[in-house]
């Protein structure tokens, strides 16, 4: 192995530790994940030989991924069919709803803040905001899946977001596609800077030795910071997409960008006994 595949291994390895850990803490093993793991150096493979522009064989896969042909052939013929996209669709469309809550004029207070929305035809509803979105769903429906997210909440003033962004706190199947989504698309802009194929945003600001308190204060500036950054720039994002929806046709609407922050905090172990 020469020396850059080992700088890349090391780092890969340094990144999956929190991984490894949250496998373990929900009863996956080793044994299990290294399977799996199979698969996914299979649809890596697939990927690089698709950008080289060389054929898929078997061969050409068994020798870039490190996979045993017999399993190649396995997997291959045994990949199971992709219905992830439907049992999503309802997650997809309690987002776009809380999105538009938190960006558009309509729905939102003359301080910014998401308003409480009365239910019914009136203008500016919580029905309103639905329609604005889809058609074809009805809003008790969207109702229910955001008050089963724990992201709204309905009583007789009318319906409350309860968060700053779409986070759910209920629905563990939702929360691990939002944390496979998040990771994925960071992870992915941090490859595609170190291999030189691009230039995205990716930075964070660290700072050590300091207190309970002060990493407390410094969490709570965080959150302020990631709501005046979301309030901006989802703004933007919902005028770019009602502009492009209007304007450009289908075949030129394929591109898609996520923005995000993340804050952490853990006892500085390089300085402990």
């Amino acid at each position: 192995m020469n020396d850059r595949s080992s700088l890349v291994l090391d780092a890969v390895l340094r990144v999956f530790k929190p991984a490894a850990r949250l496998l373990l803490q929900n009863g996956v093993s080793y044994g299990a994940f290294a399977t799996a793991l199979k698969r996914i150096f299979l649809a890596a493979a697939q990927d690089e030989l698709k950008a080289r522009g060389m054929a898929q064989t078997d061969s050409a896969l068994t020798l870039l991924s490190g996979v045993h042909r017999r399993d190649v052939r396995t997997l291959l013929r045994n990949a199971p069919e992709d219905d992830a996209a439907a049992r999503r669709e309802p997650l997809s469309m309690a987002g776009e709803v809380v999105a538009r809550w938190l960006s558009s004029t309509p729905w939102l207070g003359p301080d910014g803040v998401p308003r409480t929305l009365s239910r019914g035809a009136e203008a500016d509803s919580f029905d309103e905001l639905v329609a604005s979105v889809s058609s074809d769903i009805r809003p008790r429906a969207v109702l229910d899946e955001l008050k089963r997210l724990g992201v709204a909440e309905e009583d007789e003033a009318g319906v409350r977001l309860l968060m700053a962004s779409f986070a759910p706190r209920q629905g563990f199947e939702e929360m691990t596609w939002l944390f496979a989504d998040n990771l994925h698309d960071h992870l992915a802009a941090a490859a595609a800077n170190l291999q030189g194929q691009s230039n995205f945003l990716e930075q964070s600001i660290h700072v050590d030795e300091i207190t309970a308190a002060s990493a407390a204060a410094l969490q709570k500036a965080a959150v302020a910071a990631w709501k005046d950054t979301f309030r901006r720039y989802m703004a933007l994002a919902q005028e770019r997409f009602d502009a492009d929806a209007a304007k450009a046709p289908p075949e030129q609407r394929d591109q898609r960008a996520r923005l995000g922050m993340y804050f952490f905090i853990d006892k500085d172990r390089e300085n402990k006994p």
